[in-house]
This record gives C-alpha cells, structure tokens and sequence, in this order.
C-alpha cells in the first residue's frame, strides 16, 4: 500500500496473477486537516486516521484472498446498497481504531504490572523503575513481533512490508522502477512507521520520569492519562530525526527504528516487488490525475 497527495493504493495479486487495486481517495473533513497541522495533536489524529483507513486496505485484501479461495461458489447479481458499502466501511474503520487502542494500552500496561511484581521491593526510585519498564516494554514488543513473524501470513505481510521500501529508495534514487533495480535495494528506510514504535518506548520513560507515583495504581492511571501526550512528543520526535537524516552526527537518532525494521520487514520476492511497483505507479498516476485537474480548476 502506498499513500500519496490525493489517493491511498493497495495493489492485490490475485491467483490468476491479475492485480487490482483499492483506492481510497484522501477526502479529510476540514476539522481533521486542521488538527493535523497543530503540533503535538497531530501525531495521535494521524495515528487514528491511518489505523482507521489501513483497516479498510487489509480488509479489501482480506476479500480478495477470500474470493480466490472460494472457488465455485455462486454469486449473487444483487449489489449492495450504498448504505450497506457505508456501515462496511464505518465498521471497519471502527475495528481498526478499538484494535490499534487495546494494542497500545497491552502494550503500555502490563510492563507496568511485570516491572511492579518484579522489582517493587528490590530498590527505591520511580527513575529506575521507568528505566526497568521501558526495557521490559521493549522485550515484550520484540518477543511478540519476532513471533508473529514466524507465521507464513505474517512473513509474507513483512515481505511486502520490505518490498514498498524498496520501490521507495528506487524511486527516491531516481532509478527507473523495475524489477532488477528495485532489488538492488535493502528492505529498510528511514521514514517508516517502526521507528515511531521504538520513539514512544524511549519518550515515554522520559515523560513518566517526570510524574512521581507511589501506588501501582496511581502508575496505571498516570499511564493511561500521559498516553496521548506519549504519542503526540513521539510523533514529533520522529518528525525531527527524520527532518535530521541528512546530518552526519543527528542521522544516528533515526538508528532503533532502522533496527526494528530488521523484524518488521522480510526480503521479498520478484513477484511481490512487482506487486508494489504496480501499486506505487497506480498511486502516481491518480495522484498526476487529481492534481492536474486542481490546477485547471
């Protein structure tokens, strides 16, 4: 999936090697375009809208796999209705924002309660203890991505992961895309969204240093209280290292979430690089579409 100035496009290999493609034009109300020009805000609306319009990109791909697995089956001639296709949409939408939430409140809390019922009586110092949650944090989200990735659906999910970093660092080399040349690159790049993962881990164990405690549940709260403002910092944290990756000293903050990518991104094969060349080129070709219409308009 690649997202550009106007359209969001997921290209879908189906079992006849026919691609498709979803496209999801960036239509934003004004309320959401303002929001996300307003700094430490428009990192948690951003994260929202994106886990809210990626579900409905997984969910097209999901249909798709299941169309070509389905062999046989009759369809009906009835078409939805446009208020069917809407709840479909909202529904999924609504999915993908309560998952991306209870992903990050597993995530924030029980590092909480694993560093309290390890070490509570060990030593004094909310410092150390925010130290000690961080790591475990840290442990926890490497353990559960390495395991995940063993899966054959997640690995070939980070396979393609690995292939639009590819056909970006071409693109961005000016090379033309194909197949030969898109492969002569790795499967990491800076700009991605994994180093924003790492950022909130370190941010966070800033920002709760700040903020004494003495009960757990005092901690808890506070957790789930300083969330937002975790991910906003983070956003613009990351907003900064990759505005720095030119400089030669600066360039190294951008380094944890390159080593993320080591997990979150798979070598891919020709045929999924040919994938997210088609996808890639599809979103330039709307993208020179919808702005060239803007500029007769």
């Amino acid at each position: 999936m690649f997202a550009g100035q106007t359209v969001q496009v997921t290209a879908v290999r189906r079992k006849n090697n026919e691609i498709v493609y979803f496209e999801l034009p960036k239509n934003e109300k004004a309320w959401v375009k303002a929001l996300k020009k307003i700094p430490f805000i428009r990192g948690l609306v951003g994260i929202i809208d994106a886990s809210a319009k990626g579900s409905q990109h997984l969910n097209y791909s999901a249909e798709i796999y299941a169309e070509d697995d389905t062999e046989g089956n009759s369809k009906s001639d009835d078409k939805p209705s446009a208020f069917s296709n809407l709840s479909i949409i909202l529904g999924v939408a609504i999915v993908g924002i309560l998952s991306f939430i209870a992903g990050k409140l597993i995530f924030t809390l029980v590092p909480v309660f694993v560093e309290q019922y390890l070490f509570q009586h060990v030593f004094e110092g909310n410092i150390l203890h925010n130290l000690i949650e961080g790591i475990i944090k840290i442990i926890l989200l490497l353990v559960y991505i390495f395991a995940i990735s063993q899966t054959p659906l997640i690995k070939r999910l980070f396979q393609y992961h690995g292939a639009e970093h590819k056909v970006i660092s071409a693109y961005e080399a000016n090379l033309e895309l194909t197949v030969a040349n898109v492969q002569k690159f790795n499967t990491l790049h800076y700009r991605c969204g994994s180093s924003f993962i790492i950022l909130t881990v370190i941010i966070g164990v800033i920002i709760y240093s700040f903020v004494p405690w003495d009960t757990l549940w005092e901690r808890v709260y506070q957790r789930l209280l300083l969330l937002p403002i975790v991910i906003g910092v983070s956003y613009e944290a990351l907003r900064f290292t990759n505005s720095m990756r030119e400089v030669p000293l600066l360039r190294y903050l951008g380094y944890p979430g390159l080593w993320l990518q080591l997990l979150t991104t798979k070598q891919p094969d020709d045929t999924q690089v040919e994938v997210a060349i088609a996808s890639f080129n599809r979103m330039l070709e709307i993208d020179k579409h919808n702005l060239s219409l803007v500029r007769e308009g």
